[in-house]
């Protein structure tokens, strides 16, 4: 015997926060992606049609489904992936990048670490130190980049 077609019920309020999530901003994608098949699979929508509509294998989306099934909302976000915890807060990083930001004078990676080990204690390498903060100015170059088109295409008839 054949087991009957997998298929997801939502309610009302199920489906409008499928849909937030899926159009919402600070949301990964792949949790949107699964945010939207679930809607797909609510409408009718059959597990390889869903498939082919993402670019998937019949097994993700089944996967999906079978997520939603058990675990509800929370089914739709990965598993923090395996592997080394940081060493450095988020936080000292801020700290650093004020100071450097108030200071009227240049510091050297060298010299960041003395204060980073006075103010949290925390052991960092030269290199590893210049990689955070180069990713930090890239994010901050970006966030800027988006706000001035997001702001040019709403003044723009």
């Amino acid at each position: 015997m054949s087991s009957p077609p997998l298929r997801v019920f939502l309610t009302l309020e199920q489906e409008k926060t499928l849909f937030e999530l899926s159009k919402a901003a600070n949301v990964p994608q792949r949790t949107k992606e699964r945010a939207q098949a679930l809607r797909l699979s609510s409408m009718g929508w059959k597990v390889d049609k869903i498939a082919v509509y993402f670019k998937w294998a019949d097994s993700t989306v089944r996967t999906a489904i079978h997520r939603w099934k058990n675990r509800g909302l929370m089914g739709l976000w990965d598993e923090p992936r395996s592997g080394r915890k940081r060493k450095w807060h988020s936080k000292s990083i801020e700290e650093i990048t004020k100071k450097l930001d108030k200071d009227q004078r240049t510091y050297n990676t060298r010299q960041l670490l003395e204060i980073l080990a006075t103010l949290n204690e925390e052991k960092l390498s030269e290199r590893q130190l210049r990689r955070i903060l180069k990713k930090k100015l890239f994010m901050e170059k970006n966030e800027k980049l988006n706000k001035r088109e997001t702001k040019a295409s709403r003044t723009s008839p």
